[in-house]
């Protein structure tokens, strides 16, 4: 047996150089989705400083600047989405409200990472630790740093090692793709997420999404230029 794996590492928040940041289009939710419940299961609630990010973690502090007026305000991560062209986040209306743009529907914001998460959020990673390893069992690696472009399907986040390689051996074996491993410390804890990918295009990205995420129901899709 012999598996690949690609190792990009990314260091959240103290870690990094710099902050990470995002720059495009603001919405807010409509009024419909009061009380409904988000990707992370908590319930929207409009006077909460909450947002939608496609592929921030679930519990990451987000400060987001209306670059019209300079105005900003923190929210943290508990839904998936915008999935309009152009747009990187949905806001709840009173984030919304804070930066000034209610009665225009979107704006053009930044978005800065302050913090990756206090620990308690549903989203933050579970290991699955308790496994049967057999002393002779062997795993060949051949590893390089990377910089993947366009978007990859993550299945899983681990901190066990014999579970990233044992699932990554099946998945690679089971859909022939590439298998990066993308490093991340949350709370001084390192965790390992698996991504399949990487995929061109959002939509072939999405095609393989629906293919596996009957099987990983915890899986979603990772844009490659938001981890730089």
């Amino acid at each position: 047996m012999k598996l690949t794996a690609l190792l990009l590492v990314l260091i959240c928040f103290c870690g990094w150089a710099g902050a990470q940041t995002q720059t495009g289009k603001a919405s807010f939710y409509a009024d419909k989705f009061e009380g409904l419940p988000t990707a992370n299961g908590e319930k929207y609630k409009h006077n909460k400083l909450t947002a939608a990010h496609k592929t921030l973690p679930f519990g990451t502090r987000v400060k987001v600047t209306n670059l019209s007026n300079n105005q900003s305000v923190e929210v943290v991560i508990n839904d998936r989405g915008p999935y309009v062209d152009g747009r990187i986040i949905d806001l709840s209306r009173s984030a919304a409200e804070q930066l000034g743009f209610i009665n225009l529907g979107i704006a053009d914001v930044k978005l800065e990472v302050v913090d990756p998460g206090d620990g308690k959020s549903k989203s933050q990673p579970v290991a699955i630790d308790n496994v049967s390893v057999d002393e002779n069992e062997y795993y060949d690696f051949e590893i390089s740093s990377i910089k993947p472009k366009g978007f990859g399907v993550q299945i899983g986040t681990y901190q066990e090692l014999v579970n990233l390689m044992r699932l990554a051996q099946n998945l690679k074996g089971s859909y022939k793709k590439k298998i990066i491993v993308q490093v991340k410390i949350l709370n001084g804890v390192k965790y390992y997420s698996l991504i399949i990918g990487p995929f061109s295009t959002r939509s072939k990205a999405e095609n393989f999404h629906n293919e596996v995420k009957a099987k990983y129901s915890g899986s979603f899709i990772v844009d490659y230029g938001l981890l730089k």
